[in-house]
């Protein structure tokens, strides 16, 4: 008997019974359409996730003022006044992995527009910063060395304040006032999004660093900063710039092996690390729950293959007796188990994917369907076929000819 000839037997044999056929392929139906649905999402958030990381930057070392002690009660990471304008210089000319570094001061402000006003973050920094991140300008143009030596007072915006404080209108050259003191708009940046800890990365004003210490922010140490962002030659030279730099400030602040550092560096890319592992570690285990509707709709389809087995108990004697083996026996029952199995997994791909459209639709959460995850759904669905029809299959195979034939 060739495979055509088999084909056209399983598949008349699955219309005899369209409804148990359809019943028994419905825990294949559900379990392909997770599976597919939650690969989908998974490899949704893992895109989204590494969209906003990437908006940081790449290759990015951070490095943030440690702890302080006052009346007892100790500050958190960034309370310290220890790290300086010297220091991130140092940084530069002294790593040599390290390809570029930018200081950072960090104070919130109301900020005014005519008969506007908008409460944001406004940031005092250098030049390198936006090399550094990544980040264009739009509009107008960056801070450069002379606003910076000359403490001038422009400022650059982010998109969420520039669409607040001057709607659709071009902002470059306009006045805004931050704090009571004027600063001229010189560019606009291009949009970041969100961050991975949801913030809102254009909600953000630029200024020159030494007229953020100067003008704007109010500390008692106008020479420190809030923080420094520095960059690796590459990703293969970033943990060997952690070090560097870790050595260096330790050395310029004269901390020895006993005593706690005063700053503390962090890797974004172990962030991003963390975060894409988490986020498989969730898609594999909805995989897994979404796998055991496969286990549930594997043994369904055994059950029914027994069945039909002992339905078809003579019509299997009959064809024995005019020459079949036991061999097209087994294919044919397989053949059918397998059919219902892929014809499931088909039907299970067509509704995960249209399940992840509406997922996509409803939250407005990205969701990505790709060839492999198809493939493997298709695969796997099959392979349930092959290991669930096996057991039937063979019990059919193995009848004795003359009793299937006496069997009534």
């Amino acid at each position: 008997m060739d495979v055509v000839q088999t084909l056209k037997i399983a598949l008349r044999a699955l219309r005899t019974n369209k409804m148990r056929s359809f019943l028994t392929m419905l825990g294949i139906i559900i379990g392909i359409a997770a599976v597919i649905a939650m690969m989908a999402v998974g490899a949704g958030a893992r895109h989204v996730i590494s969209q906003q990381i990437a908006s940081i930057g790449s290759n990015i070392i951070l490095v943030i003022p440690g702890s302080t002690t006052s009346g007892g009660i100790r500050t958190g990471t960034g309370g310290m006044q220890t790290l300086t304008g010297d220091d991130v210089r140092a940084i530069m000319t002294e790593c040599p992995s390290v390809e570029s570094a930018a200081p950072t001061v960090r104070t919130s402000a109301q900020v005014v527009s005519g008969n506007l006003n908008w409460s944001t973050i406004v940031m005092g920094t250098t030049s390198e910063l936006f090399d550094i991140r990544e980040w264009g300008v739009v509009s107008g143009r960056s801070i450069g060395q002379q606003d910076n030596d000359g403490a001038a007072k422009v400022c650059l915006l982010g998109q969420t304040v520039a669409e607040n404080l001057f709607g659709a209108a071009d902002p470059v050259g306009r006045m805004v006032r931050i704090k009571k003191v004027p600063f001229v708009v010189i560019g606009v940046l291009e949009r970041k999004g969100q961050s991975p800890q949801g913030q809102d990365q254009d909600d953000v004003i630029f200024v020159p660093l030494r007229t953020a210490q100067r003008k704007l922010s109010g500390s008692q140490f106008p020479n420190t900063i809030g923080a420094a962002m520095v960059k690796a030659r590459s990703s293969e030279l970033l943990n060997k710039a952690e070090e560097e730099v870790n050595s260096l400030l330790k050395q310029r602040h004269r901390i020895t092996n006993n005593r706690e550092p005063d700053f503390t560096t962090r890797n974004l890319s172990e962030i991003l690390a963390v975060a894409e592992q988490s986020s498989k570690a969730m898609s594999l285990l909805l995989g897994a729950v979404a796998s055991i509707s496969l286990i549930v709709g594997g043994i369904g389809i055994m059950n029914i293959m027994l069945v039909s087995v002992t339905e078809r108990t003579r019509e299997i004697g009959i064809r024995m007796a005019i020459g079949a083996r036991r061999n097209d026996i087994l294919l044919q029952f397989m053949t059918e188990a397998v059919l219902l199995t892929m014809i499931g997994g088909l039907a299970g791909i067509c509704l995960g994917a249209g399940g992840a459209l509406v997922v996509s639709h409803l939250l407005t959460w990205p969701t990505m369907i790709s060839l492999q995850s198809i493939t493997i759904a298709f695969v796997f669905s099959g392979a349930i076929g092959i290991f669930f029809g096996f057991y039937p299959a063979k019990r059919a195979a193995g009848l004795n000819p003359i009793d299937a034939l006496r069997y009534e």
